[in-house]
C-alpha cells in the first residue's frame, strides 16, 4: 500500500464510506505477503516515498517474475529490479511489461510513462567502462523521478572534457561521481561545484586498483568537501541517494 492509497483509505473511514474495523484489516494485511522465499514489502512507498527495490542477483528467474507479479497486482508501478541478468527477462515478461537495460543489468516491470522528471542529476564517468555502474545509478534515479544528464568518459586523463561541460556540471542539484583506477574524478567535481557530490568507486582498474579499493580509499579521502561515498560499484545506492537529494524542496 503507497501514502496515496493509505491517504484514500483513510478518507474513505472519514467519510463514512468503508468502517474503521474494515480499514483495520486491510492496513494489517498490507504490510508485507509471504511468499516463502521472499516477503514483499508493501509498506515501504508508505514509510520511504519509494517501492521497495528488487535485487535480482542470486535469485532464480523465477522467483523475480513472481516478486515482480506479487507487486503488479498490487497496482505497483516502476518495478525496479537491479543486477538482473538476461536470463531473466522470459520469466518477468511472462507477467508484465518490461524496459530492460542490458549494460546496467537493471529492469523496470509495469514501467510508468507518467513518472515525475524533475530537478537535475548529473552523473559523470570517468571512463567508459564505468557506464555500466553510471546506468544502474541512471535508471534508479529516473524512475525515482529525478531529471538525469549523463556525462561520459570525462576522467582526469583528459580534464578538458569535463571543463567543456562545467555550465552542465555547476547548474546540477547532485553530481554523481563514477570513477575507478585511483578514483580522483569524485576530488575534481568536488572543488568545482556547490552541490553534493556522490561519489561512486568502481571495480575497473589494473592489479594495485584492488577491484575498486584503491579508488574507494581515495574518494573517502578527498580533499574537497561536500563528498560523500557509496560502495564500489554500487550504482543504485548512488542513484537512490542522488533522487532523495534532489527531490527536496527548498534547494536550487
Amino acid at each position: 500500500m503507497d501514502k496515496y492509497a493509505a491517504l484514500a483509505l483513510l478518507r474513505a473511514v472519514q467519510n463514512g464510506e468503508t468502517t474503521p474495523e474494515d480499514a483495520l484489516l486491510k492496513l494489517k494485511t498490507a504490510p508485507f505477503e509471504d511468499l516463502g522465499f521472499a516477503k514483499v514489502d508493501y509498506h515501504r512507498d508508505l514509510r520511504q516515498g519509494v517501492p521497495e527495490v528488487i535485487f535480482g542477483q542470486g535469485k532464480t528467474p523465477e522467483q523475480i517474475a513472481k516478486i515482480v507479479a506479487a507487486v503488479k497486482a498490487r497496482g505497483g508501478k516502476d518495478i525496479l529490479i537491479t543486477r538482473m541478468g538476461k536470463e531473466a527477462i522470459p520469466a518477468v515478461e511472462a507477467v508484465a511489461e518490461l524496459s530492460y537495460c542490458e549494460i546496467g543489468r537493471v529492469g523496470v516491470a509495469c514501467p510508468d510513462e507518467n513518472r515525475p522528471s524533475v530537478g537535475s542529476v548529473v552523473i559523470a564517468s570517468g571512463g567508459t567502462a564505468d557506464i555500466p555502474v553510471c546506468e544502474e545509478a541512471a535508471i534508479t534515479a529516473t524512475v525515482l523521478g529525478s531529471k538525469v544528464t549523463r556525462l561520459y568518459d570525462v576522467g582526469v586523463a583528459g580534464l578538458h572534457r569535463l571543463l567543456s561541460k562545467l555550465d552542465v556540471v555547476m547548474s546540477a542539484r547532485v553530481v554523481i561521481a563514477v570513477a575507478g583506477m585511483e578514483g580522483a574524478l569524485a576530488s575534481v567535481v568536488g572543488g568545482l561545484v556547490d552541490c553534493p557530490v556522490i561519489a561512486v568507486p568502481t571495480s575497473v582498474g589494473y592489479g594495485a586498483s584492488l577491484g575498486g579499493l584503491s579508488a574507494l580509499l581515495s574518494m573517502l579521502n578527498s580533499c574537497a568537501s561536500g563528498v560523500s561515498v557509496v560502495n564500489i560499484d554500487n550504482g543504485f545506492g548512488a542513484g537512490y541517494l542522488a533522487s532523495m537529494i534532489n527531490r527536496m524542496e527548498g534547494i536550487k
